[in-house]
């Protein structure tokens, strides 16, 4: 039996500002523009995970533990904080779409059995969507 893949959406809203803790103010201000001063995003994060069907249920994963997983571990975290300077697990990273991407699947993975996680996506625009695998 193959595997299906499933994927969850799930929101929060937060500010931030891009800039790099190793550059000058003049040099993070030149490389991010705008993004460099303080705003906010209505953040969208997708979580693909991967499983069997169980014959039983026809359910490929358990979409409860998901839920709380991704609720605990990411949502909690971040959701109406400044994830620049309030979030201890960002501390040092720019905060780029990029890196959130890579730092919610570290902070996932470990919760959720060997292999389930596929992709985080963090859609920070219309314009804007960052893809992780692993």
């Amino acid at each position: 039996m193959s595997a299906l893949e499933l994927t969850r959406q799930y929101h929060f809203s937060a500010g931030h500002r891009l800039e790099s803790p190793t550059l000058s103010s003049e040099e993070n201000a030149r490389l991010y523009g705008q993004c460099y001063r303080p705003h906010g995003h209505n953040y969208l994060v997708e979580v693909t995970v991967q499983g069997r069907r169980d014959p039983l249920t026809g359910m490929a994963a358990d979409l409860g533990a998901l839920d709380a997983a991704v609720k605990r571990l990411v949502l909690d975290r971040v959701d109406h904080y400044d994830l620049s300077s309030a979030v201890p697990a960002l501390e040092g990273i720019p905060t780029t779409g990029e890196n959130l991407a890579r730092a919610f699947w570290e902070w996932i993975a470990p919760a959720l059995p060997a292999g389930a996680l596929r992709r985080v996506a963090v859609v920070e625009t219309d314009n804007n969507i960052f893809e992780y695998r692993g």
